[in-house]
């Protein structure tokens, strides 16, 4: 036994039917032999397939579990929030439902928040190797770039799985954006973190939900919730263009004056109109980005909707409650 505190787990379940009872098993016998009281949240993220069912098997056997299930499909991070403000643990910890954060490695969590880190937090030395060595060298380049953009330090390669010291947890929880990334809020809370490596096992059973499209979406949300460099880089261009520009008029005037006789092409006004053009597009689009997440917050809707709790602990004895957060 390594602790005498309560140690909640927040788990997101989506397409993992064939995950599930592994993990809880694995994770089960990792916490008995860890903390004298813990608790599982499994939040079933309204997967298509049969993970309710096997979830609420499982949680009529053992009270310790606690089910949370989502009115419709509100992503991993509004799940991860819906555990987070669930959980009454003195330290809560983050982890998917596919076996690729390996619950062995709690222990050491666990060790180094005693130690007085208020987040410990995994770094993916390694990925699985299916995803490829170039797909591997890809996500660390933008884990160095989101590093290098971004107004708070991001540590590199982590991901969801942490633990947070319960203050942290509760800090987060008061955060009142929608479009949330919770790596990045992890980092932008602060306190006192550290990193455990480990290697990224293959996925357990199923397939990745993941795509180059999703990825890229993903990409996108975590430099525009967390660096103001794209606008200033719209500024850096628009400068640019307008030096550029200066430069064309005085070139025009010189060779006017210089070579009268020298026919002027339609090629030049073709090319400069496509060209400023580009530019203008791309900083409305990228000034879109920051407006369509204005809007989304300004609308002020809940982040979650729980249809249903099973083994509800903040409630006096077990039983189902709903909720919208």
């Amino acid at each position: 036994m390594i602790t005498d505190t309560m140690i909640s787990v927040v788990v997101v379940c989506y397409r993992d039917e064939g995950n599930i009872r592994a993990l809880y098993e694995r994770l089960s016998k990792v916490l008995r032999e860890t903390a004298a009281d813990y608790e599982i949240l499994y939040v079933n993220d309204a997967s298509p397939d049969g993970s309710a069912a096997i979830l609420n098997e499982l949680a009529a056997n053992d009270s310790r579990l606690t089910v949370i299930h989502q009115a419709r499909n509100f992503g991993a991070q509004a799940g991860f929030t819906a555990g987070m403000v669930q959980s009454i643990g003195d330290a809560v910890i983050l982890m998917d439902g596919d076996l690729q954060d390996p619950p062995e490695l709690i222990p050491d969590f666990i060790r180094m928040w005693q130690q007085g880190h208020d987040v410990v937090y995994g770094i993916r030395r390694k990925r699985e190797n299916s995803m490829g060595k170039l797909n591997q060298w890809l996500y660390h380049q933008f884990y160095v770039l989101f590093h290098r953009l971004s107004y708070v330090a991001m540590p590199l390669d982590a991901g969801e799985f942490s633990l947070m010291d319960r203050k942290v947890a509760d800090w987060m929880n008061t955060l009142p954006e929608r479009d949330r990334l919770l790596r990045g809020l992890r980092a932008w809370v602060g306190f006192r973190q550290v990193g455990i490596e480990y290697v990224r096992p293959e996925r357990f059973s199923g397939t990745s939900t993941n795509s180059f499209f999703k990825n890229l979406r993903w990409a996108r949300k975590a430099i525009f919730s967390f660096s103001y460099a794209p606008l200033e880089w719209v500024s850096y261009l628009a400068a640019l263009v307008m030096c550029g520009s200066l430069l064309a008029i005085l070139f025009y005037i010189i060779t006017f004056f210089a070579y009268p006789d020298v026919p002027r092409g339609i090629t030049t006004v073709f090319v400069l109109v496509l060209f400023l053009g580009s530019v203008q597009l791309l900083s409305i689009s990228i000034i879109a980005e920051y407006i369509g997440r204005i809007f989304e917050e300004t609308k002020q809707r809940p982040r979650y909707i729980t249809r249903e709790i099973v083994n509800d602990h903040r409630k006096d004895g077990a039983g189902v409650s709903a909720r919208s957060v």
